[in-house]
């Protein structure tokens, strides 16, 4: 090649051309170095060209693997049949893995990724991530440990579906492999997955998880203290510690089979401290020099795995020397070929292609799974038919939902803080533990993201998680689960891969007696931006039970990710317009009327002059408000948007047009909240009466009565109504 060579590979084939043949001694792992070899020159190969076409602006991808390929003895040391979630340093592994398995091309796999190429096998050219499910590796993509609640929930939870009879798509004897940095594994998200891990296996609970921490010593520029990967998990109380240098790797070979064996016989966790050195900085547009003094930086090159390991072929007798450059040159010549194919490849070529994987959509099977009675409906509610068919406030009836769901389908779980005995704060999940067990209605410990994690990893072992959220604000702590994992797996993976799951959360304010900004919260901005994400916001208790069997559907059909906003005070309310009326009970819907179709609105009334838009605890608001204005002269209809994400702008046009002029009732914050993207449909979408909207304060919520000094009151809506009217 007439490309500048890297200077690693001049140290490799200069410190391999000065050594000596030695005669076979007729012992070690001959075939497992050569194949361990092989895929570790491959790896290096494919930096090397990752580097190459970034310079020539033909390639998109350059944090390479190079110093890391000793987690190629990792894939060793495993069955392609076991789940891996791989570190982005984990090109040895992926090489490795493939070669596992007849009629795979990891070469070309990665080559196709870092040139963005629409046929690459997992992605599809979203991007260079590490992904096959034909390899049973599940792509990841930021991996800065955002990878490790799942992997910690997807260990779980193949001992969860074995119990409860679900198949899944891996053996019942399978471990799950999560690789990870040195740096990375002092974020609170590994440090809370890891500790999720323990708290599980603690219990006697199944955790065949093998953590891999590649160590090489340096986060970007930031370097890890000497010996603090050890001296943090080297005797953790629950967690097997085993530890090898990367650069042996006849050690490696050993130590990683002894480290899986021990996970798939004891079904616990392990810890795996692979010792790596980095090689060639962190990513393409790094300067490595600007931190590291060059000693220090050709001092690695004497802990390269690779030259390790032609070491040791050629030490034990297996290669000679020239044999060694032979096959290194032979694999620099295989990438450079694959490498001119792959850029042939065609390109993504439009927005709609794209789009394409971020979910599935397909209302008619959504439509038929959410309307089917669910079998032995009268067994289920043999002890409580009279209460379950109404009517029922709120609360009451996400319980009837809840527990139809669990009823039919044997992966369906609920879980969550305080879900289980106490049935939840608010009563919602009362007695399902007792009638399902608590292997299908079980509380977790107190962490956000391990919640997320468990839901994300039993939706790939084949459950379907509802799992809970005690507060909106609460799962600020763990978003990134949703943005970050759950929202782009079935993107970065072209649909091979799936989250379902329904994600319920008590939110927004209005609560009497029990109030602050954690359990009066109204942000939902950092929800409604996901794609493909549902966010359903329940008012009435119909309502509620027919969209959340629509969201399980969705889940099991289309494998969404479907958020569910309860809104907290509205759990118990009967009364609407006076004390004891009883107008906010409904009866359970009946057979043919359990489906909300997604991004379909409810309108109430039909008044001609005035449209109030709203959702949530502005619905009842807003139906008061109407009674009054129609009191005035004025007709005033009610939409209810019901979904928040996919607004349903079909429904708000036509409710718009109906009168003339819209007042958007908007609980959420006037800054980021619902009404904003409310009004730029109603513009988008062509609607030219007046538009005015009415939201809650820029503000927290604080403690007592002074909670109503920010939140959105019904004498606001009226009078913005009445001002409205008069346009």
């Amino acid at each position: 090649m007439s490309d500048k060579t890297e200077p690693v590979d001049e140290f490799f084939r200069a410190a391999v051309a000065g050594w000596s043949a030695r005669p076979s001694t007729g012992t070690g792992p001959g075939e497992e170095l050569l194949a361990l070899f092989d895929s570790q020159a491959g790896s290096r190969h494919l930096d090397f060209q990752a580097r190459r076409l970034g310079s020539q602006g033909k390639g998109f991808y350059s944090i390479g693997s190079s110093g890391h390929e000793s987690n190629a003895a990792v894939a060793a040391a495993l069955r392609p049949t076991d789940p891996a979630l791989l570190h982005y340093r984990s090109g040895g592994f992926y090489v490795r893995r493939g070669r596992q398995v007849p009629g795979q091309h990891p070469l070309r796999d990665v080559l196709l990724g870092i040139v963005a190429a629409a046929d690459e096998p997992i992605s599809a050219g979203r991007h260079k991530v590490f992904g096959n499910a034909a390899l049973s590796v599940i792509p990841q993509t930021s991996t800065i440990a955002s990878h490790l609640p799942r992997a910690v929930g997807l260990a779980f939870s193949l001992g969860r579906a074995a119990k409860l009879g679900v198949p899944t798509a891996w053996p019942a004897d399978s471990v799950v492999v999560c690789s990870f940095g040195d740096a990375s594994a002092n974020h609170s998200t590994a440090t809370g997955a890891i500790n999720s891990a323990l708290h599980c296996a603690f219990q006697g609970l199944p955790m065949p998880l093998l953590l891999v921490c590649e160590d090489n010593g340096i986060g970007i520029s930031v370097r890890t203290p000497q010996g603090w990967i050890e001296s943090t998990y080297g005797n953790r109380a629950g967690l097997r510690y085993f530890a090898v240098d990367g650069a042996d790797p006849v050690r490696s070979l050993a130590v990683a089979r002894e480290a899986a064996d021990w996970v798939r016989e004891h079904r616990a966790p392990a810890f795996l401290h692979l010792r790596t050195v980095r090689l060639m900085g962190h990513a393409g547009s790094d300067v490595e020099s600007g931190y590291r003094s060059r000693t220090e930086i050709t001092a690695d090159y004497q802990r390269d795995p690779l030259l390790g390991t032609a070491k040791a072929l050629v030490d034990n007798g297996i290669l000679e020397p020239g044999e060694v450059l032979a096959r290194y040159e032979d694999k620099r010549a295989e990438v450079a070929r694959i490498a001119e194919e792959a850029l042939g490849r065609r390109k993504l070529g439009s927005a709609a292609e794209v789009m394409a994987s971020i979910c599935q959509d397909r209302p008619d099977a959504v439509a038929r799974r959410a309307g089917e009675n669910p079998p032995g409906r009268a067994e289920v509610f043999a002890d409580q038919l009279p209460e379950a068919e109404g009517p029922l406030t709120l609360a009451q009836a996400i319980n009837r939902s809840l527990t139809e769901e669990l009823g039919r389908d044997p992966g369906v779980v609920v879980f969550g803080e305080d879900v289980s005995r106490k049935g939840g704060v608010y009563g919602v999940t009362r007695g399902l533990r007792k009638k399902f067990g608590g292997t299908k209605v079980f509380d977790t410990l107190l962490d956000e993201q391990s919640i997320l994690g468990t839901a994300l990893g039993a939706g790939l072992a084949g459950l379907l998680p509802i799992p809970e959220i005690q507060y909106l604000a609460y799962v600020h702590n763990a978003a990134d689960q949703l943005r970050g994992e759950g929202s782009t797996l079935s993107f970065f993976s072209n649909g091979q891969y799936r989250n379902p799951m329904v994600v319920r959360i008590a939110g927004y304010g209005y609560q009497k007696g029990f109030g602050g900004h954690f359990h009066n919260d109204d942000s939902v901005a950092a929800l409604r931006d996901l794609p493909g994400v549902v966010v359903a916001s329940p008012s009435r208790p119909d309502d509620a039970a027919a969209m959340l069997r629509t969201c399980v559907a969705a889940a099991h059909e289309d494998g969404r990710v479907c958020v569910f906003l309860e809104p907290i005070a509205l759990y118990h309310t009967r009364d609407l317009h006076e004390p004891g009326d009883g107008e906010w009970l409904a009866s359970y819907p009946a057979p043919g009327e359990h489906h909300v179709p997604i991004g379909r609105a409810r309108e109430y009334g039909d008044g001609d002059d005035l449209t109030l838009v709203s959702f949530g605890n502005g619905v009842p608001m807003s139906l008061r408000v109407a009674k009054r204005l129609r009191e005035r002269g004025i007709g005033a209809r009610v939409l209810d948007l019901r979904w928040l994400a996919p607004l349903p702008v079909e429904d708000l046009l036509a409710a718009a047009r109906a009168t003339g002029r819209v007042l958007v009732v908007d609980e959420t914050r006037r800054s980021g909240g619902v009404s904003e993207p409310v009004v730029t449909a109603l513009v988008d979408g062509g609607f030219a009466g007046p538009i005015a909207r009415v939201a809650s304060e820029d503000s927290f919520i604080p403690l007592g009565t002074a909670a109503y000094h920010v939140l959105l009151d019904e004498d606001t809506i009226e009078t913005a109504a009445l001002e409205l009217a008069k346009r």
